[in-house]
Formats: C-alpha cells, sequence, structure tokens
C-alpha cells in the first residue's frame, strides 16, 4: 500500500524568519490524521532567513536529525558541542533526559534550507549525545547511502531505533530498486526534483508512506534527492 502525502498538503508556518512546511502534526499544526508513520515523528522543511535561527530550547527523549539541503545552520547545545551543519553532512541528537540546544543560520547573506527530523526512541531517559559525520552522496550518485542507523552500522550516525535512514542524489534517468524486509515498512521523502516511485510521480515536498510492498522501484525525472526510512 502506498499513500501520498502531498507537499501542498503539508501545514505550513510563516514566520518571517522562518518558513516552514510540516510533513506530520507540528506545533500549532494539528492533524489527527498525520501524526507520524511509525516511530517517524516529524519532518520539517525550514527555510531560515540569513542571520536567523532558533533560540536555546529544550528537548527530551526524541531523535533530532539535521539534514542541511543549502546554505549552513550553526550548532551550540549544553552538552558541550558547537559546529557548523553544511550540505552532506548529518547531524543527529539524542536528547534523551534532556538537552537544551540552538540552531542559527550563520551566513550573513544566504538562507539555510534544511530538513528537520525528529524519531521516537526505542527508550526514554538515555544519556544525550550529538553526532555528526560527512556523507559523500555526490560521488554515490544514484545509489542509497546509509546515513542514520542503529548500532551507526557502516559508518552512519547512531539512531536510538530500529529505523535506517538512507540518503540518495539521483540523475535525470538514475534508477534505484529497494526491497523492503517483510513486516517492514518505509517512508519516502522528495527533498529536491521529481522522481517516480512504483509509477506515481513525486514532486520536490511529496512524502509517501509505504506499507506491504516488498518491492520500492525509483526512477529519477529530473535531477533529485530523497531519503528513504526503513521502519518497524
Amino acid at each position: 500500500m502506498i499513500t501520498v502525502r502531498r507537499a501542498n498538503e503539508r501545514g505550513h508556518a510563516a514566520h518571517g524568519w522562518l518558513d516552514s512546511y510540516h510533513t506530520f502534526s507540528f506545533a500549532s499544526y494539528q492533524d489527527p490524521q498525520f501524526m507520524g508513520f511509525r516511530s517517524l515523528r516529524v519532518i520539517n522543511e525550514d527555510r531560515v532567513i540569513p542571520g536567523a535561527g532558533f533560540g536555546t530550547h529544550g528537548h527530551k527523549d526524541m531523535e533530532i536529525i539535521t539534514y542541511v539541503l543549502e546554505g549552513a545552520v550553526e550548532h551550540k547545545d549544553s552538552i558541550g558541542n558547537g559546529s557548523i551543519i553544511q550540505p552532506g553532512e548529518v547531524q543527529k541528537m539524542s536528547a534523551g533526559t534532556g538537552i537544551l540546544h540552538s540552531e542559527y543560520n550563520p551566513s550573513d547573506t544566504e538562507a539555510v534550507h534544511l530538513l528537520q527530523i525528529w524519531i521516537i526512541p526505542e527508550q526514554k531517559g538515555i544519556k544525550p549525545s550529538y553526532e555528526q559525520q560527512k556523507f559523500n552522496l555526490e560521488a554515490n550518485a544514484g545509489k542509497l547511502q546509509l546515513i542514520a542507523a542503529p548500532e551507526g552500522k557502516n559508518g552512519a550516525v547512531t539512531l536510538q531505533q530500529d529505523v535506517n535512514l538512507y540518503a540518495g542524489m539521483l540523475q535525470e534517468g538514475d534508477r534505484i530498486s529497494y526491497t523492503l524486509p517483510e513486516n517492514r515498512h518505509a517512508w519516502l521523502q522528495v527533498a529536491r526534483g521529481k522522481v517516480s516511485l512504483n509509477g506515481t510521480s513525486l514532486d520536490a515536498g511529496d512524502g509517501v508512506a509505504i506499507s506491504d510492498e516488498s518491492e520500492i522501484n525509483l526512477t529519477a525525472q529530473n535531477n533529485a534527492e530523497i531519503l528513504l526510512f526503513d521502519l518497524n
């Protein structure tokens, strides 16, 4: 079963400094039909103007992934981390018992375009932790690359949940097939470009819930970037 969540059906919040689209219910946008998918709780597509950002705020018991598409994000947190996240890098925070952090656009001229992803962890109350890893997606164009997974397998950042997250950059005409194991589910998020999934055309910002399907077949209809979540 394939259920498409179109980009133009998402929740939208415009705050001047922040333009955000919510795939699932978030903050003041609440839709009981879209509270998440399996352990995937949030996918927000954010654009932040130069010099602005999210001031210091707290999270607890959530796996939080930052995936930058354009520009850069400056991160600081209460467990001593400070870094710049750029395209090709993946940031993961395990909020656990509690963490404070801020996320700013450090540029004076360039907006930042990113995806904020929240995954519900298997266990509450773990020790907070932080990881940041660079992946050469362009060198692996036309393929799926594992970027987040339990135990950090194959060099991915570590998730405290049974989720394998893949990223892929595709050029027009590229084809990718993914075999979904029995009793597993998937969510596809089109970050950029246009693809076809098992014959269904998808545009940037579209998401797809996938269950009871053994094969996921993707074709890039133009240059595209996608995220694929393999979920229990």
